[in-house]
């Protein structure tokens, strides 16, 4: 028997972004601050009653002292995992358990980087560990491990590029229709075919960008969340699995952990791929959409590829996916784990502006970290799903 007695029992009752796309003249602590900032402002609460605390950042190793020293914020349960890019939606699941336990009532999940303008590249801590069965062959972190994966599943299933040219097209069209997003301009297929190469078989638009950004939620208790400023929207489901760092030690190159960490979120919520209306996943890549719609349980493996060819995706289609744009179009300061929290929630509360879909009461966010290293999977609903 599954056990869902947790399910509900914690929900976000605020969010936002700062400096997406170039923050300039702003360190990453600030800019992470300013997003907090706005997340407690957009849930009518005050600082003082947050008492759980949770954050990673590249440029601050001890990001929750830093950033705890810099709000003003004294908590009585924090945590600085970090896993990569999934570490956000791996909190989340912490913060059920820590408010659950009576350890924490609110809980404050914030990131924050300003690797485009600071250092104009993709700034990590990982790229030095590569395994000794890798560095004889010079890789380029993170690209050439999504690369491997991406040649693999076209081997293995006939995957196109044409069909991951589909993903960053899908993306596209999602970007134009949201203000926030770095590259709202024009994509083709016949452009991202054409475009210059990266690491076969990526070209420059099968791989995410490189911004600024900073994001905030606020969680909390139910009943505390209920009384507040906005709808709030349910944490109904959260898992995580990771077997591996390295893309070496993977067990499969084409199938990740996440449908471990989906299964686990799905249990939970008591739900399944056939109950979700939305998807926001970390494409960091565009075989990443592929993969994950395959592990998350949406299509059989091997089916992911022609599902995008369909245009199920894209706006207008079966299933939206990634409705901000994206690690691809909208964002991707490093870690973009929470942004897909965050548009979540939005898309819930009915904030999505031109871009919002309508009559949608779940969506699963699912993020990874490393070389597909991280899975967490969080299914958010509104009250109609209680």
């Amino acid at each position: 028997m599954t056990d869902t007695t947790l399910r509900g029992s914690v929900a976000i009752c605020g969010a936002a972004t700062f400096g997406l796309g170039e923050a300039g003249g702003f360190d990453a602590l600030e800019i992470q601050a300013i997003a907090a900032t706005e997340a407690l402002e957009d849930a009518g609460i005050d600082k003082s009653r947050v008492d759980g605390l949770f954050g990673c950042m590249q440029s601050e190793f001890l990001n929750t002292l830093a950033f705890s020293e810099y709000m003003g914020i004294a908590p009585k349960f924090s945590s600085n995992n970090r896993i990569g890019g999934s570490s956000f939606l791996a909190h989340v699941q912490e913060a059920i358990a820590a408010i659950d336990a009576g350890l924490c009532s609110v809980a404050l999940i914030t990131y924050g980087s300003v690797q485009r303008t600071a250092v104009g590249k993709l700034q990590t801590a990982v790229a030095a560990a590569w395994s000794p069965h890798e560095t004889d062959y010079d890789p380029r972190f993170p690209v050439s491990s999504y690369a491997l994966i991406a040649h693999r599943h076209m081997h293995e299933y006939g995957t196109t590029r044409k069909q991951m040219a589909q993903v960053a097209v899908s993306a596209r069209q999602w970007a134009q229709k949201n203000p926030e997003a770095f590259e709202r301009g024009d994509l083709t297929i016949e452009d991202v075919l054409s475009a210059r190469n990266v690491s076969s078989p990526f070209g420059k638009f099968d791989c995410c960008l490189v911004t600024d950004g900073a994001g905030a939620i606020v969680l909390a208790r139910t009943d505390i969340a209920r009384d507040l400023r906005r709808p709030p929207v349910y944490v109904l489901g959260a898992g995580v699995a990771h077997h591996n760092k390295h893309i070496s030690a993977m067990k499969s190159l084409t199938e990740s952990s996440a449908g471990e960490s989906a299964e686990r979120a799905y249990a939970m919520a008591a739900m399944g791929p056939s109950d979700i209306q939305m998807l926001q996943v970390y494409d960091a890549f565009t075989i990443n959409t592929i993969l994950l719609l395959e592990d998350l349980g949406f299509v059989k493996k091997g089916d992911g590829g022609g599902f995008v060819a369909e245009g199920n995706i894209a706006p207008g289609g079966k299933l939206p996916v990634n409705t901000n744009g994206g690690g691809l179009s909208c964002c991707h300061p490093g870690m973009y784990g929470i942004f897909t929290l965050i548009e979540g929630t939005r898309q819930l509360r009915g904030d999505g502006g031109e871009r919002q879909v309508e009559g949608i009461d779940t969506v699963l966010c699912h993020g990874i970290g490393g070389v597909f290293s991280s899975n967490a999977t969080c299914i958010l609903g509104t009250e109609a799903t209680l």
